[in-house]
């Protein structure tokens, strides 16, 4: 195959002039501009990423399309011929002075209504960013090159002319090489008709955007509740129970220990429902006096006792229509637990010192932490109250049993307490995610916000907060962590027990046989240990829960 290297025409170069005066180059009378490649390769690295591949590819391509248009007016005007041959080999002279390419003609081929051309492209300075910054490609990376070739052609010969790169460097082959013909010759012609043709993006984004808000808005009644966060199997869980409850007038039982979040549950039920226009009241019932409990709740008249100097209406009253949740529920006398039991019952209630029943519409969301089910074998607490209650339990898991959603709650709390104390830090330490995901949380949920807090009142401006701005009473180094308990463990391993190290690794051959053996084991006592729960034997075994998941399925492929 003969080839022809297309030089440059001193034509050309004359036309290249540097004004130092205004800051301008100028290209006959086009105004240029010199870039740096790196610069260049950072920007279509963003177009990539924000874009997506086929849309850069689409941008870039364009971008060259109009290039070669202008190029070809240019080349119309400088040329010392009007021969088709002369004319673009002029284009690519161009390309080669202004530094993007430098063009070998291996074939070209131009007759009546027919034309084939094949060029190597030597040192593209496309196919030397993706070598040498972006990463090499499955397809061919000379995007705008192309399209230049194409547009170019096609203006000097009045056809469309569509040029494909068959081979390229940027992709892992050992040359670029363009091959061109008319359009009506290729099968995907209408492919790269559609590269090079304006995308106007906007309105499939806002498409995408109201698409987006519908499916988020059922995403977000089935798996979020309000402002209870989470990510977590369990935190699913109490969603899709949480959910399932808000349409009726059911009564819900949450347990769980103090601090797991019962009362956002509780908002997120009422908000769910078809009362979330009307009043929500919390009541923590240990908080009120015993010998108020009953007024506070179901209302007091004037001269009821000495004090009440006036009609007042209960929690239940002012709930009216809309849903009431009474937290510690556990704590109530034995007259507010009889007449809570007869409200369950009859819809209906009596202010403390009236004869008359007033009439209510009104859900009831209780709330323990104890068993109600031992406070009712002590004598705590009325057996059919407990019945009417538990129609429709729901369990509410402690933090240190779905570690999943820690993140999530930290980011959560660190937006808000950021914006309460106008503050900005960087995120948190290795050492105090580490000292976070190894904490038992005895106060769940509420010890977090308050850790969070703390850390953020501790760390300075733009600063990572540090473990010991978390847990502050805790003196950690880089030899020790907080344990599973919430203790300080110290790694370094004493000289007594490195000398007996050859021992169980030889024990460990020796009952094993091999690495991939002791590897099985090592997991499968990690899920013992865990009583199956993956994630929590990733984080024994200090690896990914995926990377666990991984190793887990070739374990029951190779039994």
């Amino acid at each position: 195959m003969e080839t022809a290297v297309i030089r440059d025409t001193p034509n050309l170069s004359r036309q290249i002039r540097f004004h130092d005066s205004d800051g301008k180059i100028w290209f006959e009378e086009q105004r240029v501009l010199l870039l740096q490649l790196g610069a260049l390769a950072d920007f279509r690295k963003e177009q990539i990423e924000t874009l997506g591949l086929e849309r850069a590819k689409g941008f870039f391509m364009r971008l060259g399309y109009s290039l070669g248009k202008k190029d070809a007016q240019l080349a119309l005007k400088l040329a010392e011929s009007d021969d088709a041959t002369t004319l673009l080999r002029t284009g690519f002279n161009l390309h080669a002075l202004k530094g993007m390419v430098r063009i070998e003609e291996c074939t070209l081929q131009l007759g009546e209504g027919h034309f084939y051309a094949e060029y190597r492209l030597h040192d593209s300075y496309e196919a030397e960013m993706f070598r040498g910054e972006l990463g090499m490609l499955d397809e061919p990376v000379c995007w705008s090159l192309m399209g230049h070739a194409s547009a170019y052609t096609s203006a000097l010969l009045g056809r469309e002319i569509l040029f494909k790169e068959v081979t390229c460097r940027g992709c892992g082959d050992d040359q670029c090489l363009f091959v061109g013909r008319p359009a009506e010759e290729w099968d995907d012609a209408d492919v790269y008709r559609g590269y090079f043709s304006s995308d106007r993006i906007i309105e499939e984004l806002y498409e995408l955007q109201s698409q987006i808000s519908v499916l988020r808005h059922k995403i977000d009644s089935e798996s979020t509740l309000g402002n209870f966060r989470g990510q977590s199997p369990a935190y699913q869980q109490v969603c899709k129970l949480a959910h399932k409850a808000a349409p009726g007038k059911v009564t819900v039982l949450l347990l769980g220990e103090t601090g797991v979040g019962k009362e956002l549950v509780a908002r997120g039920i009422h908000q769910a429902s078809e009362r979330a226009d009307e009043p929500f009241i919390a009541v923590n019932c240990a908080a009120i006096p015993p010998d108020l409990i009953e007024s506070e709740l179901f209302g007091v008249e004037r001269g009821a006792y000495t004090g009440a100097t006036q009609s007042r209406a209960g929690k239940f009253e002012r709930a009216n229509g809309g849903t009431i949740f009474l937290d510690e529920v556990i704590e109530l006398t034995p007259r507010a637990q009889a007449t809570l039991l007869r409200v369950l019952q009859e819809s209906e209630l009596e202010r403390v010192g009236d004869t008359a029943t007033r009439k209510i519409d009104i859900r009831v969301v209780a709330a323990t932490n104890e068993s109600l089910e031992q406070a009712v074998e002590e004598g705590r607490f009325r057996a059919d109250l407990f019945y009417r209650l538990n129609v429709y339990p729901i369990n509410i898991p402690p933090l240190r049993e779905r570690r999943e959603d820690i993140s999530l709650l930290v980011e959560h709390f660190m937006e808000k307490y950021q914006a309460f104390y106008n503050k900005r830090v960087a995120g948190l330490s290795d050492m105090a995610i580490r000292a976070m995901s190894n904490y038992e949380w005895p106060g769940n949920v509420r010890e977090l916000e308050n850790v969070i807090e703390r850390g953020l009142i501790l760390t300075e401006q733009n600063e990572p907060i540090s473990a010991h701005a978390l847990f502050p009473t805790l003196e950690l180094d880089s030899s020790q962590t907080v344990s599973s308990q919430g203790h300080l463990v110290d790694n370094r391993t004493p000289e007594a027990e490195t000398d007996n190290t050859s021992d169980w690794i030889s024990e460990a051959l020796a009952e094993c046989g091999s690495m991939e053996a002791i590897e099985n084991k090592v997991i499968e006592h990690a899920l013992d240990q865990a009583n199956g729960n993956v994630s929590e034997a990733a984080r024994a075994l200090g690896i990914s829960r995926p990377t666990l998941a991984y190793r887990i399925k070739k374990l029951d492929q190779s039994l």
